[in-house]
């Protein structure tokens, strides 16, 4: 079992870790959305999506189930959530040749 080790984030919040993941909990909460497809994903999901550029669904129809699978982040429970997004837009993931 890991121990958890106190971290302070830059703007000085105080929060326990067991990994070096360097993410302020805090931090994350009050970056969530309130509303559109980011706020139904978890922070690291969301994290995935913004470093690959994908920040409105149709941004996120441009890609294929596999290529955003491959985001550091994206695990197999955030593909039904990005699939509901997509079919309410009248959209759909990119077919892969």
């Amino acid at each position: 079992m890991a121990i958890a080790s106190l971290k302070t984030c830059s703007i000085g919040h105080s929060f326990y870790k067991t990994s070096d993941c360097p993410t302020c909990p805090i931090c994350e909460a009050a970056r969530k959305p309130l509303e559109g497809f980011q706020s139904i994903l978890s922070a690291p999901a969301r994290r995935a999506l913004e470093q690959a550029g994908i920040h409105s669904v149709k941004d996120l129809s441009l890609h294929s189930e596999k290529e955003i699978l491959q985001l550091h982040g994206i695990g197999p429970s955030s593909l039904p959530k990005l699939k509901e997004a997509l079919k309410k837009e009248g959209l759909t993931f990119k077919s892969t040749p």
